[in-house]
């Protein structure tokens, strides 16, 4: 049996006060296994964003609670807050967030920097193997302008990658992609799943990526309306 690394436990978030209140989840208890390949889906406004913050620890619930492996995230403090935000989750947005004036392999090392723990060396080799990873050793010493869409999509997954994240939370990552580089994005993402054992946790409305998810969370006003899992 896999390791329950995350859990919700009758988590709420409310926004807003008095009439202009807005209940955005309700009540969501969800467990999740390290290795799996998982999307939220339902219409907008069905509160996919917010779990996914949530999660990363972006925004915190109104009621409830967080688990990471086991221990309620409310009594970590904020120094081992951070250092979960730092060490355990990445992002990968669909506007790819990378920085125009660096490099591909430096908007790459930019986590690992950030974090302080590794000798200059260690991280330029880390970058580049995952640069090569994500098919872009060619584009090393681009910058992000010089690229397509889909080539700065695998920088943003590349940079995601590269602290050895156990969880990596994705909002809608095909969104700005066509259908041909949707697909292939999404089959790297597949790839990297099954090689590596990271979590991918995905916000879409991307037909595609249900097909390809093994479990599926579906939501509508806030709530669990199904979780249904799937061998693939």
């Amino acid at each position: 049996m896999a390791e329950t690394i995350l859990a919700l436990r009758d988590v709420t978030k409310v926004y807003g006060v008095g009439e202009a209140e807005v209940i955005a989840l309700r009540s969501i208890s969800l467990a999740f296994e390290q290795g799996e390949f998982a999307t939220v889906v339902g219409p907008s406004g069905s509160g996919k964003t917010t779990l996914l913050n949530i999660i990363g620890c972006l925004d915190s619930p109104t009621s409830g609670e967080l688990l990471w492996q086991g221990s309620p995230m409310k009594d970590m403090g904020k120094t081992r807050l951070a250092a979960y935000r730092r060490t355990h989750v990445s992002f990968v947005f669909q506007s790819y967030n990378l920085i125009p004036v660096l490099t591909v392999t430096e908007n790459v090392e930019l986590p690992l920097l950030i974090e302080g723990a590794h000798d200059t060396k260690n991280i330029r080799e880390r970058a580049l193997e995952i640069l090569a990873m994500v098919g872009l050793s060619d584009k090393a010493n681009r910058r992000p302008t010089e690229l397509s869409g889909g080539q700065e999509q695998r920088v943003a997954i590349a940079r995601a990658l590269v602290k050895k994240p156990s969880i990596v939370l994705a909002d809608e990552p095909t969104a700005n992609l066509d259908s041909h580089t949707a697909g292939e994005i999404i089959e790297l993402m597949r790839n990297i799943n099954a090689k590596t054992n990271t979590t991918f946790l995905f916000s879409t409305h991307d037909q595609r990526i249900m097909d390809m998810a093994r479990r599926i969370i579906t939501l509508h006003d806030g709530q669990i309306e199904r979780d249904e899992r799937h061998e693939k």
